[in-house]
């Protein structure tokens, strides 16, 4: 018997049992869609976060925090991550005048802008909101971040008054549209003072000169959404000091060598006492994490494949014991033993076909509703819907199904159909015509 005559008696034999066939390919469905869906949000997810990683953390830039031991040393290390010689505790802080320092560490470097921030309010007659004040100058953080750091309505002025104000883009309009504090209205800038004896409240009056327009990224050093900008001359006198919580560097080159050997220049001149983070690095961290996350979840999904799998036997291991005469007859009419076995395989392997195919289209749809319903992301949030008003601060999450997860998961759907019918199929090729037609 031709191959193709073989699964065309599978297929047959299918037909004739359509209820039992189809509730063994539902517990294919279900192993398969877990596996589509999770690895395709999964997948989604790294993407939206890389991207807004990549926009908060500019490639040709470097982030200089204190403390060594969190993104620190080169690429021989770990891709950017290792230990420095000092610690997050050791009381090193980093100072404004700092950048003339490590601006003077090597030619690769075009500038270094130190921010100092601290948690605050910014009120005004109507509004009360607690923001993150952060303290830049208006020029060089324009250099850095040129395609972030720009004014939707006002302007940046590279040499601005000490009360301007610039505010991020969802600071300053609420989910339905509403203006919360308008171009050119006088504010006020408050935080507390917890160094004083009694801790004391500490405000002054500014205006608001520009708003941002969105970013949308994750702001590790770069502009946010959330976030008020003063001049750092203010914001030194306003905090009374002249300590930074970060150092950006804007490198002439973003490619890995410079990162590298910038990055270990910075640490070698502070003794291990600074950690200097880069895009490269948080990005290549964060794929790792991913990877081990979707290993994670694609070993729980199996595990109701494994399910499917035994009832796959046990549904196979039924239709042996309905058709022993059936085999008898074949095999008494010269019908040879792999014949057999391949009328059983072909089966699990129709079986296994369908389930996937079906499986990974609705895990793919599960998804996308998902991904709808978390943050008004999906492959079809651009046509309206949930998506159209869902709030700006939620991660848009499109799901993708990449070519290596839909061939693993129709092969994956396939292998453990076909795994589990070996040993009926088997058993079904040994069966001997004379008992087997005494079967009753």
């Amino acid at each position: 018997m031709k191959i193709r005559d073989a699964f065309s008696y599978s297929f047959g034999a299918i037909r004739l049992r359509k209820l039992r066939a189809g509730l063994t390919i539902l517990g294919v469905v279900i192993g398969i869609a877990a596996i589509a869906a999770l690895l395709s949000i999964t997948q989604g997810l790294q993407n939206t976060i890389t991207t807004q990683l990549q926009e908060g953390l500019a490639a040709d830039t470097l982030v200089v925090i204190p403390g060594g031991g969190f993104f620190s040393g080169n690429q021989d290390r770990g891709g950017g991550f290792g230990p420095g010689m000092g610690g997050p505790n050791s009381g090193f802080q980093l100072q404004v005048n700092d950048t003339e320092i490590i601006e003077d560490l090597s030619p690769d470097i075009l500038m270094a802008s130190a921010t100092i921030q601290r948690q605050g309010y910014i009120n005004s007659s109507e509004q009360n909101h607690i923001t993150a004040i952060v303290g830049v100058e208006y020029s060089e953080y324009q250099q850095i971040y040129g395609t972030t750091f720009v004014a939707e309505s006002g302007q940046i002025s590279p040499t601005p008054a000490n009360d301007s104000v610039v505010i991020g883009k969802r600071l300053n309009q609420l989910q339905n549209g509403t203006v919360v504090f308008a171009l050119g209205e006088d504010v006020q800038i408050s935080w507390t003072n917890a160094t004083a004896r009694p801790p004391m409240n500490e405000t002054y009056a500014g205006k608001v000169t520009a708003v941002l327009q969105e970013v949308g990224g994750f702001a590790f050093g770069g502009p946010s959404d959330d976030s008020i900008y003063i001049p750092q001359s203010q914001a030194e006198a306003f905090f009374d000091t002249a300590e930074c919580q970060t150092i950006i560097v804007k490198l002439a080159k973003s490619d890995q060598a410079t990162i590298d050997q910038v990055s270990q220049l910075i640490i070698d001149e502070f003794a291990g006492e600074v950690s200097v983070i880069s895009a490269t690095a948080v990005v290549s961290l964060l794929g790792s994490v991913f990877s081990i996350i979707q290993i994670f979840l694609v070993g729980i999904a199996a595990i109701s494949l494994l399910v499917a799998g035994i009832g796959i036997m046990n549904i196979m291991i039924v239709s042996l014991i309905e058709r022993t005469r059936e085999i008898g007859i074949l095999k008494a009419l010269g019908m040879r033993n792999q014949t057999v076995m391949l009328i059983f395989l072909g089966e699990s392997i129709i079986i296994g076909t369908i389930g996937a195919t079906i499986g990974i289209a609705l895990g793919y749809g599960l998804a996308n509703v998902v991904a709808v319903l978390l943050g008004g992301g999906g492959a079809f949030s651009g046509m309206g819907g949930a998506s159209a008003v869902s709030d700006t601060s939620s991660l848009k999450i499109t799901p993708i199904l990449t070519p290596t997860v839909f061939a693993g998961a129709f092969a994956f759907g396939i292998g453990i159909s076909v795994i589990f019918a070996l040993y009926p199929a088997w058993r079904a090729s040994k069966l001997k015509p004379v008992e087997a037609l005494r079967y009753e």
